[in-house]
């Protein structure tokens, strides 16, 4: 018998033979192979795609912002004055996206509305207010040192007359502080008894869709755009600062006379479009600044995804006409219709803060969606915050 010296030795050899027999069966490998396999085995890493930061910037600051300050940032008010701090500190109290400013914001020099402007934005400089401004030329200029011509004197011109005035007078802007002009009629009429008849940039929709594409040809780069007075002013004499012009235009007659110019402004890349409180009694009987069919033809045949924006709210007051009377509910039908923002050049008794309860409310009682809320802060924080100083 094996003493238990060599038992234990042919114990430990058949450990070892099976030890490296399951090694074999397992297909281990040297220590090259092993690191070739495992090279192999290992997938190749996938980079992970980078966000733009403005976008992440602009989801964070949505998703700290509550339903009032989204509602207040959909409004471009109006407040008097040339005071710089008075205009910051009435941007800043309300929250509002925007202020517009009329013909008693403007002082005697470029470099003083540029102090002005440039107030507004101190308070939170990565998203500034939105500036917006009426500055067409001719008969329509806020700015007394914009020597451009308007539609008037523009219209006998080719159209790159029209390119090059509005690339003047948008650098003028641009250097003052102001972010968005008011500037591009693209109604149509040859009426001259029209009260638009002075600042069309044309008279039939061939030669008015050529001069509205240059116009914002032109200002491309140094402010935003707006087309006005979307679906046109043109088809009606009356002045819808007074009344509410109402005109039997069915669709056929709209897409033959005065969809073609605001389509060629937008295939031009403007950035607004402003849309007027006409009645086109053969497609909707509400005004189309408070008219969800007029925001679904622009975005359905136009394809605008861009920024919608009423004209002067306080201009539906202004008829007199009982349904209007209420600026608030005019701006909950205003958002509710579709508009991006509202603009309000609001009397003395209009409390803004009033006019952001209206909507809040509206929306907090299911009258508007949330979600339409968050869509248009949204795309409004996209273009302030694209007015920041870079870095």
């Amino acid at each position: 018998m094996p003493s238990n010296r060599s038992r234990w030795m042919l114990v430990a050899a058949v450990a070892a033979a099976a030890v490296l027999a399951l090694a074999g069966c397992s297909g281990a490998a040297s220590p090259a192979e092993a690191g070739r396999t495992s090279a192999r085995a290992t997938p190749s890493a996938t980079p992970t795609p980078t966000r733009d930061p403005a976008e992440v910037w602009v989801d964070v600051r949505l998703a700290n912002m509550t339903l009032r300050q989204k509602v207040a940032s959909l409004f471009m008010l109006h407040a008097p004055g040339t005071d710089p701090a008075a205009l910051q500190a009435f941007v800043s109290s309300y929250g509002l996206g925007g202020l517009i400013f009329m013909g008693d914001n403007i002082p005697p020099t470029p470099q003083a509305l540029a102090a002005q402007t440039a107030a507004t934005r101190a308070t939170d400089p990565a998203l500034p207010p939105l500036i917006g401004i009426d500055e067409e030329g001719g008969d329509v200029t806020r700015l007394p040192w914009d020597g451009q011509p308007g539609g008037e004197g523009l219209r006998s011109q080719p159209p790159a007359a029209t390119q090059a005035a509005f690339a003047a007078r948008a650098q003028l802007l641009k250097q003052a502080g102001v972010s968005v002009n008011f500037g591009t009629v693209a109604d149509v009429t040859a009426d001259p008894s029209s009260f638009i008849a002075d600042r069309v940039l044309g008279t039939d929709p061939a030669s008015a869709s050529a001069r509205v594409a240059a116009s914002v040809t032109g200002e491309r780069g140094a402010v935003f755009s707006t087309l006005k007075h979307f679906p046109g002013h043109g088809e009606t004499e009356a002045d819808s600062h007074h009344t509410v012009p109402t005109a039997a235009v069915d669709l056929g007659r709209y897409a033959a006379q005065d969809e073609p110019s605001f389509r060629a402004g937008v295939d031009a890349g403007a950035e607004f479009v402003m849309f007027g409180h006409l009645v086109y009694s053969g497609v909707d009987a509400q005004p189309a600044s408070l008219s969800a069919t007029w925001h679904r033809l622009l975005a359905d045949r136009l394809g605008f995804r861009g920024v919608t924006i009423t004209d002067d709210l306080r201009m539906l007051q202004d008829t007199r006409l009982p349904q209007y009377q209420d600026a608030g509910e005019n701006a909950v039908q205003a958002v509710a219709a579709g508009n991006t923002m509202v603009l309000i050049v609001q009397s003395p008794q209009t409390d803004p803060n009033a006019l952001i309860d209206a909507v809040t409310v509206a929306v907090q009682r299911g009258r508007i969606p949330l979600e339409q809320i968050d869509a248009d802060a949204r795309k409004l924080l996209v273009l302030r915050h694209s007015l920041a100083p870079k870095g």
